[in-house]
């Protein structure tokens, strides 16, 4: 079965410096020294948590695409995060799924942060993203969503991989760091959750924790504290063996969610 290699990049960003951020993460990712299928940016890499939305949203043909696409060229691999995207007057934290052909995905964060004010700002997005990459089926999402399991949840199952790309502050890692590994259990399914380091314009301090975990609950990989650019494999062997030793997604409730 197909393997899938992942380029995570746990970065210090630049507080709403978006032409900062994106020459310090081209600089970066100069790091990366083998071929990768996947390169993964914290939630709005570019700006850092912000919402100041009428001063740092893009439109979809803004600088920041342009730069996606320019490192999905470099690279010859995909590359993902979220930024802030104003579309028809109203604001989203976007997740980019940008291909080096120019192709791309997108998928609006579901769960708004009301504790940060979060839905004061942006609009909700309604539907799930599902992709496909080298025989992968994979699921990103953004942050809060994290929290939700029903929105998650695996039916079918519809994804081998889920994806979560955020700026989860220190002050709640323990959550971060027991939520990812059951989902990953729930779901039979790698999770690879990527996060920033550092304080950000109000002071809150990020310590990243970033990680991979298996089907069965094991960790691939985990960085906490320093920034961290990292390369890793993992095996669609894992997820076929773990769905046939404990089949119990066959089991699970069928339910559609509602708007």
């Amino acid at each position: 079965m197909s393997a899938l290699k992942i380029t995570t990049f746990q970065a210090y960003l630049f507080w709403e410096n978006i032409e900062k951020n994106l020459k310090n993460l081209a600089l970066r990712l100069s790091g990366i020294r083998e071929k990768t299928d996947l390169i993964v940016l914290p939630e709005m890499f570019n700006t850092g948590f912000s919402m100041n939305t009428v001063e740092l949203a893009e439109e979809m043909n803004g600088l920041t695409m342009q730069w996606m696409l320019q490192q999905a060229k470099r690279f010859e691999s995909v590359v993902t995060g979220s930024l802030i995207i104003k579309e028809k007057n109203k604001y989203y934290n976007r997740l980019i799924w940008m291909r080096p052909d120019g192709t791309f995905e997108k998928y609006d964060k579901r769960h708004l942060f009301g504790i940060g004010k979060e839905d004061d700002f942006y609009t909700a997005g309604k539907d799930k993203l599902i992709v496909e990459l080298n025989g992968w089926k994979i699921c990103p999402v953004i942050c809060y969503d994290l929290r939700f399991p029903v929105w998650l949840r695996n039916k079918d199952p519809e994804y081998d991989l889920l994806l979560i790309v955020a700026n989860w502050p220190e002050r709640r890692s323990l959550h971060w760091r027991t939520l990812i590994p059951a989902r990953a259990v729930e779901n039979l399914s790698f999770v690879v959750g990527v996060n920033r380091v550092g304080h950000d314009g109000n002071e809150i301090y990020h310590s990243g924790d970033s990680m991979c975990i298996d089907p069965n609950g094991k960790t691939v990989y985990y960085k906490p504290n320093d920034e961290d650019l990292y390369t890793f494999s993992i095996s669609k062997d894992e997820v076929v063996k773990a769905r046939r030793l404990f089949p119990f997604l066959k089991d699970a409730d069928n339910f559609k969610i509602l708007d």
